[in-house]
């Protein structure tokens, strides 16, 4: 691949945390504390919980009479430390190349609404028009729901959209939607990330252009 490559799309559809901010560390900590509190092993939730809704990866190590109330108390933790939560390089800046621009674009986060807010707030990150949270969707990512969703929100195909996802949950999620996806290796190594169709360290390198994305010096 030449150094230069421009995505063309109708719309962009991003993930929240690894994409644009993070909060590895207060999540970590938190799932930690979870853990020794419900007696699960931690390494091996945090193995399959990101880019996840919590409600979903608590279902698959608690009965299913637990899972509310320990979504609950686990989101409780991870809201205590939401102030640690930083927008990852490029973000914002994009982000706001595109809210004054003809590119519309949206977020689906497997977040809930609170957190979300809290931790977007916390990074400055600007909030489009469009959100599809864990509370708009029957079935999380890798599921396609929240992406066709937000797709249909904005009036436009999902296959004429860019999806941006750092997990392998969301990247499944965007192919399933028909969408051409393009990964970041903030959360994750790009070797992980073989779903994509594109694979970048970070949005440094990657602006809105009209008609679509512009990704300078991609990988090769």
């Amino acid at each position: 691949m030449t150094p230069g490559v421009t995505l063309e799309c109708a719309a962009v559809l991003f993930d929240t945390d690894g994409t644009l901010v993070d909060s590895t560390e207060i999540v970590e900590s938190a799932a930690r504390v979870w853990a020794a509190e419900y007696g699960v092993d931690a390494d091996a939730y945090l193995a399959t919980a990101h880019g996840r809704r919590t409600s979903d990866s608590i279902a698959e190590v608690l009965p299913a009479e637990r899972v509310r109330e320990a979504t609950e108390r686990l989101d409780a933790l991870e809201a205590a430390r939401a102030d640690a939560v930083r927008a990852l390089p490029g973000a914002v800046d994009l982000l706001t190349a595109l809210g004054g621009g003809p590119l519309p674009w949206a977020i689906v986060t497997s977040m809930d609404r609170a957190q979300f807010a809290a931790r977007t707030r916390a990074a400055g990150v600007p909030v489009p028009e469009v959100v599809v949270t864990a509370q708009d969707v029957e079935r999380g990512k890798p599921d396609p729901s929240g992406y066709l969703r937000a797709a249909r929100a904005l009036g436009v195909d999902a296959a004429r959209c860019v999806v941006v996802e750092d997990a392998p949950a969301g990247i499944a999620a965007g192919r399933r939607a028909g969408a051409y996806v393009l990964a970041v290796a903030t959360s994750h190594p790009a070797a992980e990330l073989g779903g994509a169709d594109l694979v970048v360290p970070d949005l440094t390198s990657v602006r809105a252009v009209p008609g679509g994305l512009r990704v300078t010096d991609p990988p090769r």
